[in-house]
């Protein structure tokens, strides 16, 4: 399954993220590339890229290896979680059933709280901040949206 998002900030495209999650042999692997570009008067302004891998079996993450550039802070990750954890794994309804979540890009985990918003939404509270999600009826996740710095929104839109 590949899942390709829009990236928006207050309306504005400013990237994409792409999801590619494969069975194999009983496993599961994600891979998960994220590139971001603020521009401000057509000046680079902010750059974002997030590149990871995951390798879980069932619905529980075995490990989590990631590489972040986040405005030339540069971060690594390489986590192997005790127990049946899981990530903010969007693409995995069942990650809405957690109360504590996996930050890919800080290898640490964080206390959530899940609140169903009606008709497939939910809001994901604990993280810095608020995460609005958006599911099919089938539950194939279609969107994200969060306020981030300078309460700036941004979106995800599933291409």
């Amino acid at each position: 399954m590949i899942l390709d998002f829009a990236v928006f900030l207050d309306g504005q495209p400013v990237g994409s993220h792409r999801f590619e999650v494969r069975q194999e042999a009983g496993a599961r692997r994600v891979t998960s590339r994220a590139a971001f570009d603020v521009r401000l008067l057509g000046i680079p302004f902010y750059r974002y890229r997030h590149q990871a891998q995951e390798q879980w079996r069932g619905d529980c993450l075995v490990k989590l290896e990631s590489t972040t550039e986040d405005g030339g802070e540069r971060s690594a990750v390489s986590v192997s979680p005790d127990g049946c954890r899981m990530s903010f794994a969007y693409w995995n309804p069942r990650m809405l059933e957690q109360k504590e979540l996996l930050n890919a890009q800080t290898g640490k985990f964080e206390a959530v709280a899940v609140s169903p918003l009606g008709e497939g939404r939910y809001r994901i509270t604990g993280p810095k901040n608020p995460i609005e999600l958006r599911y099919s009826a089938q539950g194939e996740w279609l969107a994200l949206e969060a306020t981030v710095a300078g309460g700036k929104r941004l979106s995800y839109r599933r291409q």
